[in-house]
């Protein structure tokens, strides 16, 4: 029998780090096809849904800034087990919330629930990145390809719950149940001692926050956050309002507001899965420059399509186009080993400033004008962010910035 103290085996880890990266996908879209039915019972506006949304990332943004930390100290299995446990606690809190149509209730929930996906996000890929050098082969992208596996199941399990009018709070605990046992058994299976400094090496959070911000002097860094902050805001827009789009915008019923949420997740999870092969044929420069023109065309089939039937096709483009710019420039951010964990973070950071901002500007936006028009603000984000595509050219082709960035902390 195989000791607990044991290495495990790095195929037994991949296996399940596939499982665990499809966990927070599952979960957030699940929550995402039933946010019609959310707003309908809590009966608030479209802007009151925006805060409401807004908690999730302000969740998410507060775990992404002090999960670094916390993983130096306890391992990024410890904490993997502890934010997918907080994401399976506020699930359950925010069907609670929705079934007593308590406004405050799944706020907390968001908020919980936030905390722990954000969390997740920096340990997942730093147990991933281990799992990587264990394997000497790249994984992360087939990694963040079942992260889509699980939006793409959740959009799925949610339209058949809303087809069969299940209840959110019993759709939501079935799912937190089925969640919580997988995690239980999996964690178990990973390293002890990936990411964990030696006691005494980990800087204190208020140094790694200024080593984030250090980062922002270098110019290339810079532009490729402002590449992820624009293409993070074509993802999380449809991620947070596409359902409710399409049943204000176009009038279909919230089952077929759903199916067509599942259309975008489907998009996104076949561009990240053959992101690799297109990546390594193409190139960074082209394949940004052709997410951020496929995302536009279709987000304006979306905003100005004639029916319903041009804005599913739109979706499908916005999907595909939206997929890889995340991923890309975390990548990039990454190409220099020197400094590549606090670059990473920085520009991961700017994506969930998309997430934090995004949703209640749009739903202000939307409030205003539809949700429909308020779409064209993250047209013209996607159109700056494939404008910058060539920052994230790998850097040994540009080793005149790669010295004059390096000069600004000689």
């Amino acid at each position: 029998m195989t000791s607990v103290k044991s290495k495990p085996h790095p195929g037994t880890v991949r296996n399940i780090l596939f499982l665990l990266f499809a966990l927070p996908g599952l979960s957030f879209a699940s929550w995402v096809s039933r946010t019609p039915d959310v707003r309908d019972t809590l009966q608030v506006s479209t802007a009151g849904m925006g805060m409401i949304i807004f908690a999730i990332a302000a969740g998410s943004l507060f775990g992404l800034l002090t999960s670094g930390s916390i993983v130096a100290r306890k391992g990024a299995r410890f904490v993997i087990l502890i934010s997918s446990l907080l994401i399976v606690i506020g699930f359950v809190v925010a069907g609670i919330g929705t079934s007593l149509a308590s406004v405050p209730v799944v706020i907390i929930g968001l908020i919980i629930f936030g905390g722990g996906y954000g969390t997740a996000e920096v340990a997942l890929n730093v147990e991933g990145s281990a799992a990587e050098k264990a394997l000497n082969r790249t994984l992360l992208p087939a990694f963040h390809g079942f992260f889509s596996v699980g939006t793409l199941v959740g959009a799925a399990l949610g339209a058949a719950a809303v087809a069969i009018h299940l209840q959110v709070m019993v759709h939501f605990t079935i799912l937190a149940l089925i969640m919580a046992a997988a995690v239980l058994y999996g964690w178990r299976y990973l390293p002890e001692d990936s990411g964990k400094e030696p006691a005494g090496a980990g800087a204190p959070k208020g140094s790694a926050l200024q080593q984030q911000l250090r980062m922002w002097t270098e110019r290339r860094t810079l532009l490729i956050g402002i590449i992820v902050l624009g293409m993070a805001f074509a993802e999380g827009s449809a991620n947070d309002w596409l359902p409710l789009t399409m049943v204000d915008g176009y009038g279909v019923s919230s089952l077929t507001g759903s199916f067509i949420y599942g259309l975008f997740v489907a998009a996104m999870t076949l561009g990240r899965f053959t992101g690799g092969w297109v990546l390594d044929r193409y190139g960074r420069v082209p394949v940004l420059s052709g997410c951020a023109v496929a995302a536009i065309l279709g987000l304006s089939l979306v905003i100005w399509g004639p029916n319903e039937v041009v804005a599913s096709i739109g979706v499908v483009l916005w999907g595909l186009g939206a997929s890889l710019g995340f991923p890309v420039g975390l990548s990039a951010a990454g190409d220099d080993p020197q400094g590549a964990a606090a670059r990473v973070g920085a520009v991961a950071t700017t994506g969930y400033i998309a997430f934090l901002v995004g949703p209640p500007a749009l739903g202000f936006l939307g409030e205003h004008f539809g949700l429909l028009h308020a779409l064209i603000a993250v047209l013209i984000g996607i159109g700056i962010a494939g404008s910058l595509s060539r920052a994230a050219k790998p850097m040994q082709l540009h080793q005149t910035l790669l010295q004059d960035e390096r000069g600004l902390h000689s």
